[in-house]
């Protein structure tokens, strides 16, 4: 028994509008989730997350284990106090670090040894041990362990290790059915850039029943065509009555896509880390305050936009505090890229309740600039 529902409150075409209910509070989907790696979110505070939209954010399976330990985070009263907030909280299998930070790790059918890249320490992932960790932080939506694998991988890695993650899948529903009530498990659709093989994860994943489905193993190099291909065919294969989670892919036209296919879940390292890199996410394309263009420019980052930064300060000023590294200019460009991302899905979720998706979708792709410069989607070590 899990503290979760999903109601699905309207659907146009593919897209879905629904209401996700925890423990900790109700999320409206389509939902764009903050990532919180070592339970922060960088440089904003719980306040500002809630000012900017936000209502459940992600973390880091594999962070908090290293630092600091999931044992400290339970005896002091669990994520959600750790961390000053009190609304829900998603926490991820480890596994995208599995393929990330290859080479410090030993795989094996019984799970994963690695070492941490901050003090060489050793620890083990197995299926049962990352239930384990996700339950005393005391997430409200957990995952099980599974496999990344990198693009291009060969069909024969792509079976071999899409089997892998269903074994494991199966050991972790185990633990967690045997650990009693407590947080949702969602399962994680893998299978590389092989449709039939991302159908078969599916099928095989749901079979299994979880409280909800999570894309895997999407933005690790492969053709942003195929990134939609794949989701949109898993997406039709998953129950219409479970929530669905596309994750680490964060582009907002990618977005778009996506809860066009029907995804209700999104989380991203996107906003924030490009914050740090000096860029700002608006309707017309992401600006990159570094530019020379904007040294001299009154206007706020972008006109309608109502976060503290651009009511306040101009490009001209934020330019300014960037190429002088002031530690100001990373906070207000986060909680203004949150802002964006946050009212982007609230207006989907306004426009599918309206039967009004499709002529959003157009408008939005129109004005939006798809050459920003590129960025890896997929990192979640921030």
């Amino acid at each position: 028994m899990t503290a979760l529902a999903f109601q699905l409150l309207a659907t146009d075409g593919g897209a879905r509008r629904g209401r996700l209910t925890t423990a900790h509070g109700v999320v409206e989907t389509p939902a764009f989730m903050p990532v919180g790696t070592r339970a922060a979110v960088k440089s904003l505070s719980p306040d500002d997350l809630r000012a900017a939209g936000a209502q459940i954010i992600l973390g880091n399976t594999y962070h908090l284990l290293v630092r600091p330990g999931p044992e400290l985070v339970h005896e002091l009263g669990g994520l959600h106090r750790f961390m000053a907030w009190d609304g829900p909280i998603l926490t991820d299998s480890g596994g995208y670090q599995v393929f990330s930070l290859a080479r410090l790790r030993k795989l094996s059918e019984d799970g994963v040894e690695f070492r941490s890249p901050s003090d060489g320490a050793t620890h083990v992932l197995t299926p049962e041990r990352v239930i384990e960790i996700q339950r005393a932080l005391g997430a409200d939506i957990t995952h099980p362990l599974d496999e990344c694998l990198a693009h291009p991988a060969t069909r024969e890695d792509t079976e071999r290790s899409l089997g892998l993650t269903l074994r494991w899948a199966r050991r972790a529903l185990a633990a967690h059915r045997a650990a009693g009530s407590g947080p949702a498990l969602f399962g994680i659709v893998q299978g590389g850039s092989y449709p039939d093989l991302r159908v078969r994860a599916a099928v095989e994943t749901i079979a299994l029943g979880f409280d909800g489905y999570a894309i895997g193993g999407m933005a690790v190099g492969e053709p942003k065509p195929l990134m939609r291909e794949l989701t949109a065919a898993v997406a039709e294969v998953l129950p219409s009555e479970r929530p669905r989670y596309l994750m680490g892919v964060g582009k907002p036209e990618d977005l778009v896509e996506a809860v066009g296919a029907g995804v209700d879940m999104f989380d991203c390292v996107l906003p924030t880390r490009n914050a740090r890199n000096g860029q700002a996410f608006t309707p017309d394309g992401p600006l990159t305050l570094k530019q020379a263009r904007f040294a001299r420019d009154p206007a706020p980052l972008q006109a309608d936009c109502v976060c503290y930064g651009c009511r306040r300060f101009s490009r001209a000023y934020l330019r300014h505090l960037f190429m002088v590294e002031e530690l100001l200019v990373y906070r207000l460009l986060s909680l203004h890229n949150l802002h964006f991302f946050l009212g982007l899905m609230a207006t989907m979720r306004t426009a599918i309740a309206e039967g009004a998706f499709a002529p959003f979708r157009a408008r939005f792709l129109e004005r939006y600039a798809v050459s920003a410069p590129s960025q890896e989607a997929r990192t979640r070590l921030e």
